[in-house]
């Protein structure tokens, strides 16, 4: 068990949707790594003897991983428990904030009450990433706002993404600027770690990277990509949607029981 200060954690379960599973990080003939393999990388070299399980499934809603998955990790008896979702509600035309929050807080509040270390993550805002997305920008303040409502009663770390600059560098995205890649996935890990006061971690990933060596497009350059860009993800995306199709159909856990991390 942890020693509740930083120090070793031995049973270590993620939930949430595809961020959390690794997209962005790898890819499914290779496999997919993502920022909870990467933070149960570091988990173990604190304490080699941890185990890892990873029930996160990609397009998954707050309420469908409360539903699928919270029992599961229950059953495991996590000493460390990562709760990240949301960000697939909020996308929804008919994004319902009161309960998205609500199905946040019960994870965390089940998870905390059988005596898990809890953290979840704010989001940045995605319209610096996809212009297309302002509207949601709004969204985002209100989820991040309710995400650190619902955790405070229950005790869980809340990690603050969102307010540093870094985090909306393209640099840190995958082509879809949906989900991280890999640069991005080892930032969320180590400012999970450093929320966490894993010995080792600091705040470097809050740092910028280096300046681009080519500027980013202007112009007709710029409205090309975008273009290019809503042709190859944002259209896919919009006909699951209107399908009633998720990317996550007939997918299931990638690591559904605790392993040693040398499994990962």
């Amino acid at each position: 068990m942890s020693d509740g200060g930083g120090g070793a954690y031995r049973r270590y379960v993620a939930l949430g949707d595809s961020q959390t599973e690794g997209v962005g990080d790898g890819d499914d003939v290779v496999g997919l790594r993502g920022w909870a393999d990467r933070l149960a990388e570091l988990l173990a070299g604190v304490d080699p003897e941890v185990t890892y399980a990873n029930l996160a499934v990609r397009g998954r809603l707050a309420g469908q991983v409360r539903a699928e998955q919270l029992a599961p990790a229950l059953a495991l008896r996590p000493d460390l428990a990562t709760v990240v979702a949301g960000v697939n509600d909020l996308m929804r035309p008919g994004f319902d904030a009161d309960a998205t929050a609500g199905h946040l807080e019960a994870m965390f509040a089940a998870l905390a009450g059988q005596g898990a270390r809890v953290a979840t993550l704010t989001f940045p805002d995605v319209s610096r990433l996809i212009p297309l997305a302002r509207p949601l920008g709004s969204r985002v303040e209100d989820l991040n706002r309710r995400i650190r409502e619902a955790a405070r009663p229950h005790g869980v770390t809340v990690v603050e993404t969102s307010g540093h600059p870094v985090v909306t560098d393209p640099r840190l995205w995958s082509a879809d600027r949906l989900h991280a890649g890999p640069l991005g996935h080892a930032r969320i890990a180590a400012a999970v770690a450093q929320a966490l006061e894993l010995p080792g971690s600091d705040d470097a990933w809050t740092r910028p990277l280096p300046p681009p060596s080519r500027p980013a497009p202007t112009g007709l350059r710029a409205v090309g990509a975008e273009l290019r860009w809503a042709g190859i993800f944002l259209g896919p995306w919009l006909g699951r949607r209107l399908r009633g199709r998720s990317s996550g159909d007939g997918r299931r856990a990638k690591r559904p029981e605790l392993l040693p991390v040398a499994a990962v």
